[in-house]
């Protein structure tokens, strides 16, 4: 992976999303739009966090999301997500 000149600020996280499904578990291809927004990823860079509150997430760390938390972006032609800590729900 390349390093990132991206850095969230505050209590923001940068998140490479996992790809789509592209087949079921039964071998059926899912056309592009028929496919679920993935609400798993990667976290790839995170901010210094709130004056009181330190970040309890880091880089490297799988993630899960709401299904329509944070905000796209496009940095060398790969989308990633910026979103708050608090919507992050779990680490697996």
């Amino acid at each position: 992976m390349t390093k990132l000149n991206v850095r969230p600020l505050a209590d923001r996280v940068l998140i490479k999303p996992k790809e789509a499904e592209e087949k079921t578990q039964s071998g059926i291809i899912i056309p592009d739009t028929a496919k679920e927004k993935p609400m798993e990823g990667e976290i790839v860079a995170v901010g210094n966090g709130k004056k009181d509150e330190p970040m309890t997430v880091k880089v490297g760390d799988k993630v899960l999301y709401g299904k329509y938390s944070g905000t796209e972006i496009n940095i060398d032609n790969v989308q990633y997500l910026i979103m708050r800590e608090s919507d992050i729900y779990a680490i697996i």
